[in-house]
């Protein structure tokens, strides 16, 4: 399905320009390079450059279900049997403890994404 998405998300140029993720031949450390040369492009200039870094690692943990669902509707025009599968993928997840061969604590996952997924 992932691969299915990058075709079509690529085949309609609905990526952003700078998303180095899920792209053949871009990296972080692709990303690292271009934002080094454009600061030491705007000092050579004369200019002055300033750097903010954010750590979004926690973000995908609040995505909001309903809201990237409306989200890949609207702004990717996905729909059918496309919405219906990620719909299935995000619905009734769970999350638990394993101590041993005990499953603890299980409890539904109403926000966030997978990580590592293309979502």
């Amino acid at each position: 399905m992932s691969q299915q998405l990058l075709v079509y998300l690529k085949d309609y140029n609905l990526l952003p320009s700078r998303q180095s993720a899920y792209r053949a031949h871009q990296a972080t450390e692709t990303t690292v390079l271009k934002v080094l040369s454009d600061i030491l492009l705007a000092l050579n200039s004369g200019n002055i450059a300033v750097l903010a870094l954010l750590d979004l690692s926690a973000a995908f943990d609040s995505v909001d279900h309903a809201t990237l669902l409306q989200r890949l509707r609207t702004s990717y025009s996905l729909g059918g049997s496309v919405i219906t599968w990620f719909t299935s993928y995000l619905h009734n997840r769970t999350q638990y403890v394993r101590l041993s061969a005990s499953k603890l604590n299980e409890s539904a996952v109403p926000y966030g994404v997978p990580q590592g997924s293309v979502l």
